[in-house]
């Protein structure tokens, strides 16, 4: 799956439900997805985009694995965080998360998954994380095509996605591949950002809503 940045608490069921999580980083740059925005309450209460500050690049040929930060993103993103309530005090509250999300020194994707790790050893669901791009799958393979030589590379025999996925794979395709295919079920939690949610909320009671929605059908 796409790194998205501290998603809702529903995307943290792929790493419940796996034994390896493949971060999806060697297909397109998404801009006006959730890879490098997120939406939290600001001082009125009210959703608001914190974003990445990125470099600009193509919009056509750029990979998520391609992604630069711009040379000034620690100040950028600092004054994006003021309005913000709930990152107010982190240096004390949450040291370790602190250096996060304010450490621009590494690419874009290692900052995602820095946060991912973060966020699923919180919740207890902690997996290996293996990036796509560190595959070499060749640019030949597209598509579903592309998601199942990944899995051979990895020695996978199992296939999990999210809902949205059902309109993408084919389990005739799959089952030809020597993969099984399931998706996860739809999710009945909160949509709200996970990185909102575990600065005011009991971790515990965030895994429980994970674990209990985590169940995957044909």
């Amino acid at each position: 799956m796409q790194p998205y940045f501290f998603p809702y608490a529903g995307y943290y069921r792929l790493f419940a439900a796996s034994d390896v999580f493949v971060v999806l980083d060697c297909v397109q740059f998404p801009r006006r997805g959730w890879v490098h925005r997120n939406k939290l309450s600001n001082c009125n209460g009210e959703l608001q985009w914190l974003t990445l500050p990125l470099m600009r690049s193509n919009r056509d040929t750029t990979r998520i694995c391609d992604l630069v930060f711009q040379d000034d993103a620690a100040h950028l993103f600092g004054e994006q965080k003021r309005r913000f309530p709930h990152l107010d005090n982190l240096e004390s509250s949450e040291p370790q998360l602190a250096n996060i999300i304010s450490d621009f020194s590494v690419s874009p994707v290692q900052y995602l998954v820095r946060s991912l790790e973060w966020v699923t050893e919180r919740l207890n669901i902690k997996r290996p994380i293996v990036l796509s791009s560190s595959l070499n799958v060749p640019d030949k393979f597209k598509g579903q095509d592309r998601i199942m030589e990944i899995a051979k590379r990895m020695d996978a025999t199992h296939y999990i996605n999210a809902p949205g996925g059902r309109d993408l794979y084919d389990h005739i395709a799959f089952d030809a591949s020597g993969l099984s295919l399931d998706f996860l079920t739809d999710y009945s939690g909160s949509y709200e950002s996970i990185l909102q949610r575990l600065l005011s909320e009991n971790a515990g009671s965030v895994e429980k809503e994970i674990l209990n929605n985590t169940s995957y059908s044909v």
